[in-house]
């Protein structure tokens, strides 16, 4: 990274490009799950704030190295999940990751959060991911094994925004 990013909390039709690239960039998701992560920007863009998606981007220049979607879980009152925190792979290792996770957690407790849920897959390609969720604080609360698929589970993590990171 040169110099400091830029964040912001702005939708903008360009950000499907982006959040596409972004997520393609860590050749971990399949193309179902690249469309979802492109769906969640259109349901905010045609929504906004009603979707329940929340978005914050990470901007270098004209460019977006990073973002985070999250919002609150239905039929709680301070829960929320982060739906996704994605890092372009030009700009992985540097400590991006880690100022998302940080100002994501910020905007989530200055709008009543308490505790943030992350779901992940269990295989061994996300060893590093469940490893900067553990890093961050977040424990792990939830395993349902064969979730995916057989051999594919899914673990929750979780964390109280009281605790520090």
């Amino acid at each position: 990274m040169t110099g400091e990013p830029t964040y912001r909390t702005i939708v903008r039709p360009a950000d499907r490009a982006w959040v596409r690239d972004i997520v393609t960039s860590s050749n971990f998701f399949s193309s179902e799950e690249i469309d979802v992560a492109v769906e969640l920007v259109d349901e905010y863009l045609r929504s906004g704030e009603a979707s329940g998606y929340h978005f914050l981007f990470a901007d270098f220049a004209e460019r977006v190295a990073g973002y985070t979607c999250f919002g609150p879980v239905p039929c709680t009152q301070s829960s929320y999940d982060l739906y996704w925190i994605a890092v372009h792979e030009d700009f992985r290792g540097q400590g991006l990751g880690l100022h998302l996770m940080q100002r994501t957690e910020s905007l989530i407790a200055a709008r009543g959060g308490k505790r943030v849920y992350i779901e992940t897959s269990s295989r061994p390609q996300y060893d590093p991911t469940r490893g900067f969720y553990l890093r961050c604080r977040y424990r792990q609360a939830a395993l349902l094994p064969d979730f995916y698929a057989d051999g594919d589970g899914k673990l929750i993590y979780e964390r109280r925004l009281l605790d520090p990171l």
